[in-house]
């Protein structure tokens, strides 16, 4: 299952979910680089040089990380990728891997939800300095003001990207690089949406709904 949608539309908190739910593995693109960087691997040391060096990470690099994580035991019975493909190519990519290997995509789906929605969500989002637990000034801020509610951390932080003008530019790449991946499953009978404008246990439901269909 492949989830896509827009920066801030919920990919990795319903990614999450939907592998709590069915026990299956979830391929984050953020944790797949994260993870073999910390591997100290050949393939990982590849990425570290990219990753530092503020470069784009190539699609033999991602694919071959896609392989290396499909093949552990949480992924045998399926799993979800969250953020990946981000292309077109990347898609095709992903087919021929998951043909030689016998498999196949099952269900695509897209969080729908609107640019200014996403400015929103993402424009107010910030963390605890210290365990990283994030927050929102909107819809999730701490139980006491100004103290983490996992760590009782005091110090909060916004991430560099997180400001208007660079979220629309991340919008942008996504219309531009990673919309045109939804017609390429539409014609195959396998593309979903769901509203990501809903509540999360709506979406989840929805997603839920989805895989039944599915399967």
């Amino acid at each position: 299952m492949i989830i896509i949608g827009p920066p801030g539309a919920g990919k990795g908190t319903q990614a999450s979910r939907i592998e709590e739910f069915l026990g299956i593995g979830n391929l984050s693109t953020g944790a797949l680089l994260r993870d073999a960087i910390a591997s100290g691997s050949e393939l990982g040391n590849k990425a570290k040089v990219l990753v530092e060096g503020g470069k784009f990470v190539p699609d033999d690099v991602m694919i071959a990380l896609v392989s290396a994580r499909i093949a552990e035991p949480d992924c045998e019975n399926g799993f979800i990728l969250d953020g990946f493909p981000r292309t077109l190519a990347q898609a095709a990519a992903l087919d021929e891997l998951l043909e030689s290997q016998g498999t196949k995509v099952d269900a695509v789906v897209e969080i729908k939800t609107q640019d200014d929605v996403v400015v929103e969500r993402i424009n107010g989002r910030f963390a605890c300095k210290t365990c990283g637990e994030g927050y929102h000034r909107a819809f999730k801020t701490p139980e006491k003001d100004g103290v983490c509610d996992v760590c009782g951390g005091t110090e909060f932080e916004l991430r560099a990207d997180d400001s208007e003008e660079k979220i629309r530019t991340r919008l942008s790449l996504y219309h531009e690089q990673t919309a045109p991946i939804l017609p390429y499953y539409e014609k195959r009978g396998i593309l979903k949406s769901v509203d990501g404008t809903k509540d999360l246990d709506n979406v989840t439901q929805e997603l839920k709904e989805v895989l039944a269909s599915v399967n």
